[in-house]
């Protein structure tokens, strides 16, 4: 199983990905979903997520302040969001995927896959 968190400030997004991982995704045990960037940096530091979908635009704190307070990125990071214009910053951050809302299925399976593969890359050089 995949450990993972959603943080978005759109109740219905959140609730439509995890319709989505939980349909497509079996492998992905969601353990929270969070609406606030304050919310998800406690749950991160508490859970230690596998995988971590982010939106970017969030009041408060955006999804690039939140991994900034961050100091240890030890998961996988999917960006969701509705703004293809900060796809450059998102490879900055090691990103593995961004996905554009509203989620294709299929777009999100392949993610999903991306993972399970630089996992298996990252136990194999151990």
């Amino acid at each position: 199983m995949i450990n993972a968190i959603i943080v978005d400030d759109e109740p219905y997004c959140t609730e439509a990905l995890a319709i989505l991982l939980q349909r497509y995704c079996p492998q992905v045990d969601l353990k929270g979903s969070y609406h606030s960037a304050g919310e998800a940096l406690a749950a991160i530091r508490a859970q230690h997520p596998q995988l971590l979908f982010l939106d970017i635009e969030m009041p408060r704190m955006n999804g690039f302040e939140l991994l900034e307070k961050i100091k240890d990125l030890s998961f996988e990071l999917i960006f969701t969001t509705s703004y293809d214009q900060y796809a450059i910053k998102a490879i900055r951050f090691s990103a593995l995927d961004y996905l554009l809302k509203p989620i294709d299925r299929e777009e999100l399976v392949r993610s999903v896959q991306k993972w399970r593969s630089a996992f298996s890359l990252r136990c194999r050089s151990r």
